[in-house]
């Protein structure tokens, strides 16, 4: 009876672990307004302006509060990257928020220019609520972004990191274990993570 018990938990943890993760994509048109807007609101704050938020009422969609990242690139190389993993915004207004961070508040970058505006990629990831996995070993490289947890201390990595890197597993944990901080084998021990999956999408997909 006990076996049958220890399996159902496992069964049901499992069931929520997946209903959790499962993301679900956005209507293009719903992109194409955040990106918009991200692409407004840096240039403004750029050039010195202020910003107006779109006019009208936005779709229901971009009300929901969601975690949400804005990636800058620029000639192929990170710009600048700042977001929200937890859902403390309506996804429009996180969008704006992160966008204007990642621009200007990034302490790895100095401020982006207006001289510079004409060569920045924006990228936009919308993130599930993170759930804890139970081992490293759970960890699906590609479709998990991974947050590391240890001794009061965390660090982030979108989904898209590892693939674009070429890491594996093991060097994906190394690499986020020191930006938390820590030596690059301290995420075998005493550790906790959490994933989640991302909508990812850029200016160059949506707009061509």
């Amino acid at each position: 009876m006990n076996q049958t018990i220890r399996e159902c938990w496992k069964n049901a943890k499992e069931g929520a672990y997946k209903s959790v993760t499962m993301k679900k994509d956005l209507p293009e048109s719903e992109k194409k307004i955040l990106l918009n807007a991200a692409r407004r609101a840096i240039t403004a704050e750029a050039e010195g302006k202020t910003f107006e938020p779109q006019a009208g009422d936005l779709p229901p969609g971009l009300l929901n509060k969601r975690g949400v990242f804005v990636s800058l690139h620029k000639d192929g190389k990170l710009r600048g990257c700042i977001g929200f993993p937890g859902a403390a915004k309506q996804l429009y207004d996180a969008v704006i928020s992160a966008s204007l961070s990642a621009a200007f508040k990034d302490p790895r970058f100095s401020p982006v220019a207006s001289d510079e505006l004409g060569q920045i990629e924006i990228e936009i990831s919308v993130l599930t609520p993170p759930v804890p996995v139970g081992s490293w070993e759970d960890i699906e490289l590609g479709t998990h972004g991974v947050i590391l947890r240890k001794g009061g201390l965390k660090a982030l990595f979108l989904p898209q990191v590892a693939v674009e890197q070429k890491w594996d597993l093991p060097t994906t944990l190394s690499h986020l274990s020191m930006k938390a901080g820590f030596k690059e084998n301290d995420w075998r021990k005493d550790t906790e993570f959490e994933v989640f999956e991302a909508i990812v999408f850029k200016e160059d997909e949506i707009n061509s």
